[in-house]
């Protein structure tokens, strides 16, 4: 029996009133360094906004060492507004001329990151409870508006939720508080606390989840698998890049363990472990509908989520060579490695339209395995 999956609960501060966005290691432990405004993004470059992906993830039993920043997740004991008292870090006095944003603010600056137009078409994204004139002071990413994240939120006086996964992604004909998802409406609405979703249109936008994966895996050149069609030529669904050197297979699969938090599931992979990897395509979630995208890439290995035993099958059964080699990580995991971007790049973007908020994100693991028996 094997149980990885560690469950720390509450809010990483990225950036807001005396606490700084981190970047690597060299914050660690350093909360209240100045956050430096990226530039505001435009039609045709989000990408500066977006703000440099980060390989930082709820504490994790995988690598200690590749997560410099688990440190800076806070306890539920803590109050989410993060303190130092480091001698080398002046104190920053906040800017008196930024304004609280309202919640509609907040959407035009989702929009500009985010925009709607790049979602898929089952998808439903964007503003889920909320009044747009209510003031925005503190907003909390995560991956899944789960109870528990809800209630977390809303015991930190978070005033806007973001996350990945919609909570009402197939239509309902009742909210009422005996369901899971009504009580969860029921809480963020008696509590003044707006939800948002960032759902496909996160993953397709330059700096989305695959960006972000790929750059925490060392990919170059990367394009888009599955091109958009309303977007730029930069976006879509997926990314496909090239590794600077070849590695064996078995040293990139451990590179991808690495990189994730930890869960339950741990990371599969299927191919030969000697094989040589040059060209990797990624896909944050449940990516199997790309296969034939991944296969016309002529990519070494395809690394998604929630592969189902007949799809992979067939793909194996399909490659040429023995590739692409498959690696299948947990959804959760693959997608929380988005939110410190994501946080960050909302920030820069509303310092840009002259509004401060404080950012973070949730620490709490919403993957849904909690061990794994293996022989």
């Amino acid at each position: 029996m094997q149980s990885n999956k560690q469950q720390p609960h509450g809010m990483r501060i990225v950036s807001g009133p005396g606490a700084a966005a981190h970047t690597g290691a060299e914050n660690a432990g350093s909360h209240d360094e100045p956050l430096d405004a990226a530039p505001k993004a435009t039609e045709n470059d989000r990408t500066a906004a977006a703000g440099p992906p980060q390989s930082v993830a709820p504490e994790s039993g995988n690598d200690a060492q590749s997560h410099p920043d688990t440190d800076s997740v806070l306890d539920t004991e803590q109050d989410p507004v993060a303190t130092t008292d480091s001698d080398d870090v002046e104190a920053q006095e906040p800017d008196s001329t930024l304004s609280t944003p309202t919640l509609g603010q907040v959407l035009v600056a989702v929009e500009e990151l985010w925009p709607a137009s790049l979602a898929e078409s089952w998808d439903t994204v964007g503003p889920v409870v909320g009044r747009p004139e209510r003031p925005i002071k503190r907003i909390m990413f995560a991956v899944d508006p789960t109870l528990e994240v809800v209630a977390d939120a809303v015991a930190r006086g978070t005033d806007l939720l973001i996350t990945h996964h919609p909570l009402l992604l197939r239509p309902v004909n009742s909210v009422a508080a005996t369901s899971f998802k009504g009580e969860a409406i029921h809480l963020l609405i008696e509590s003044g606390c707006a939800l948002v979703t960032a759902h496909t249109n996160a993953d397709s936008a330059i700096g989305g989840v695959s960006d972000v994966l790929a750059d925490i895996f060392g990919l170059t050149d990367t394009q888009p698998l599955a091109p958009s069609k309303d977007g730029l030529p930069e976006e879509g669904i997926g990314r496909v890049g090239m590794l600077p050197e070849p590695l064996q297979l078995h040293e990139f699969a451990s590179r991808v363990f690495s990189a994730m938090p930890a869960v339950a599931g741990g990371v599969r992979v299927a191919g030969e472990r000697t094989g040589i990897v040059r060209k990797v395509a990624v896909c944050g979630g449940a990516g199997d509908s790309l296969f034939d995208a991944v296969r016309a890439s002529e990519a070494d290995v395809y690394v998604t989520a929630d592969l189902r035993h007949h799809p992979a099958s067939e793909a194996r059964e399909a490659a040429l060579n023995g590739t692409p080699y498959l690696i299948d990580v947990s959804h959760f995991a693959s997608e929380w490695l988005w939110l410190p971007t994501g946080a960050e790049a909302l920030k820069n973007v509303l310092h840009d339209l002259g509004h401060d908020v404080e950012i973070g994100v949730s620490a709490i693991n919403t993957d849904p395995w909690d061990f794994i028996l293996t022989p």
